[in-house]
């Protein structure tokens, strides 16, 4: 059996956090391949290392004196191998990154050193191999090279029977370094556990899993135990999130489960995403996200139904204005379009214009600060009155419903509120399915 163990910077912020790690790792046999991330926070008022290398290269970029803020990237690392008592010395490293930075490598590269680093003093610490994700992980013109990576690390790691891979980068054709979006270990984790087509990744960071519904506006909320990829995806997309989203796919294609655990509290079991399961939730819902700042555009013509093409039309509008589309209600006489009102504002009466000009409405109505909900779960479907529930809820606390959506699979149902609403409402559709039952 094999794992792929991920930690999160939080996870490695320190000399004491790293012992923690160590523990974790040690505790299990079967944790064979580590995923380091750059060291985060150590407090509140503390800087990510990944930040202050961010404002070190760009100094560099000025032609202006880094050598202070070098310095104090330097300290965070000897720092920590200081407290784990190890023979390691990182001069050669960062004389490179010295070099590297007055020749101006790049952005990519500046970032991709906090886990570089990290991943060196993780292998020293463990006595594990260490493997330059630059050597494995590819990208080219196009971006991240699927094929070319999973033989690439597939071929390396069969000959290693335990390593250290930092997150969060890899190389293109060149050589030169480039990184992944902010978050990007969590992506690396999953792509090396398709590789090696391991048994579970496994990801540690600071929280127990994730949370029936965000923790600043329900105190205190259930945790979910078991969740499905598609939960999940619905989840993710309204911003509940505890997990890089691209992260999913590549153990998703390979059947591989993900465990979301926390280093603090390794003996929870923390959060369990699965391709599908026969295990039913402990509530009708999996879980609560939404998002503001969405606006509504409505428009009315009778017997739009009867148009071919209409839709496409109305889309199209939105599309010569490259604006994307959210959700898109329909009625017999009305097509309502949702879109995130910061890309749309600029530019509505473009859009407006292309409205009539495509589609000749009667009417066009536009509706801003609006907020978008996905109560999700996979026992959506075998429970009746579920709807009924949340609209009860919400009606019960005044809640005016401006949209409705839910999907033909009834994994998840979209409810449109004003910006204003959206904490309440959060709140009512909780405590209509969780706070009730327990």
């Amino acid at each position: 059996m094999a794992k792929v163990v991920k930690f999160g910077g939080s996870s490695l912020a320190s000399a004491e956090q790293f012992k923690k790690v160590g523990d974790i790792i040690r505790a299990d046999a079967d944790r064979r391949y580590v995923v380091p991330s750059a060291p985060g926070k150590r407090d509140k008022k503390d800087t990510k290392v990944t930040d202050m290398l961010y404002a070190c290269y760009e100094l560099a970029e000025e032609d202006k004196d880094f050598s202070k803020e070098l310095k104090a990237i330097r300290a965070r690392y000897d720092e920590i191998i200081k407290g784990l008592k190890l023979k390691l010395s990182l001069d050669d490293e960062f004389d490179a990154i010295e070099n590297n930075f007055k020749f101006k490598y790049g952005k990519d590269y500046a970032a991709s050193r906090g886990e570089y680093l990290n991943g060196i003093i993780m292998a020293n610490y463990l006595g594990y191999e260490f493997i330059d994700a630059a050597d494995v992980i590819c990208f080219n013109n196009d971006g991240y090279d699927v094929k070319k990576t999973n033989r690439l690390l597939a071929k390396r790691l069969s000959k290693c029977e335990r390593a250290v891979i930092p997150g969060f980068y890899g190389a293109l054709p060149d050589g030169s370094i480039k990184t992944f979006s902010r978050g990007g270990s969590d992506i690396t984790g999953s792509i090396v556990a398709r590789a090696i087509k391991a048994d579970v990744y496994e990801n540690w960071t600071d929280v127990s899993g994730f949370l029936v519904a965000d923790p600043r506006i329900i105190d205190n909320p259930a945790g979910i135990e078991t969740i499905t990829y598609r939960e999940l995806r619905e989840l993710s997309y309204m911003g509940a999130s505890v997990l890089h989203e691209e992260a999913i796919f590549p153990v998703r294609q390979e059947g591989i489960p993900i465990n979301i655990r926390n280093t603090n509290a390794p003996e929870d079991n923390g959060t369990w995403i699965v391709e599908s399961t026969c295990q039913k939730s402990k509530y009708v819902i999996t879980g609560i996200a939404g998002k503001k700042g969405f606006c509504s555009i409505n428009i009315e013509k009778e017997m739009m139904n009867s148009e071919i093409g209409f839709g496409r039309r109305v889309l199209q509008a939105f599309e010569q204005n490259d604006i994307s589309f959210e959700h898109t209600p329909s009625g017999i006489d009305t097509f309502t379009v949702f879109v995130h009102q910061d890309e749309f504002i600029d530019k509505e009466q473009k859009v407006v214009s292309a409205l009539h000009r495509l589609c000749n409405p009667d009417s066009i109505d536009i509706e801003a600060d609006l907020a978008l909900i996905a109560v999700v779960g996979r026992g959506m479907k075998s429970t009746r009155g579920t709807a009924g529930r949340i609209f009860s809820a919400l009606a019960h606390s005044r809640i005016n419903v401006k949209m409705i959506d839910q999907g033909s699979s009834e994994l998840n149902i979209i409810i449109g509120v004003a910006n204003a609403d959206f904490e309440e409402a959060i709140k009512a559709i909780y405590d209509i399915f969780v706070t009730t039952k327990l």
